[in-house]
């Protein structure tokens, strides 16, 4: 059974809601799944998972979230090498280009990045909380 974490920032709750709907998707599909708020974890402890599925909306200038999760972030990249990540987050503008910078530095610190990563505009709705639960079960499996 995999061992997963849901790590995620979220200052509207947009990104809480889709990593909750990951995780129960990761769940139905037979994972053990354990959510944390990024304040809540510290890398070395995320590494200890067998599988990361990491949540933060676009900020600013389309970029991770400056004040817990960048931080957070570069200090796991060095643990990624070889371990499974899904990447996920809301947006308000811009075109995902948080997200595709995100997964190019976890490919390159080794990580087995999951598909396209997710991206849900604002508040995710039906179809989007759908959408969260398919790609945690899609990447639990």
């Amino acid at each position: 059974m995999n061992k997963i974490a849901v790590v995620y920032w979220s200052m509207t709750g947009n990104t809480e809601a889709m990593a909750q709907a990951v995780a129960e998707g990761a769940k139905s599909a037979g994972a053990e799944v354990t959510v944390y708020s990024v304040s809540d974890i510290t890398a070395d402890q995320a590494a200890g998972f067998d599988r990361l599925a990491l949540g933060c909306p676009a900020m600013g200038d389309e970029v991770l979230e400056e004040g817990e999760f960048e931080p957070f972030f570069t200090e796991l990249e060095s643990k990624l090498s070889g371990k499974p990540v899904a990447l996920f987050g809301s947006y308000d503008w811009g075109d995902g280009q948080w997200l595709r910078d995100w997964q190019e530095r976890a490919a390159a610190a080794g990580a087995a990045v999951y598909g396209d990563g997710l991206m849900v505009n604002n508040t995710p709705d039906a179809e989007g909380l759908a959408s969260c639960k398919q790609f945690g079960a899609g990447f639990a499996s």
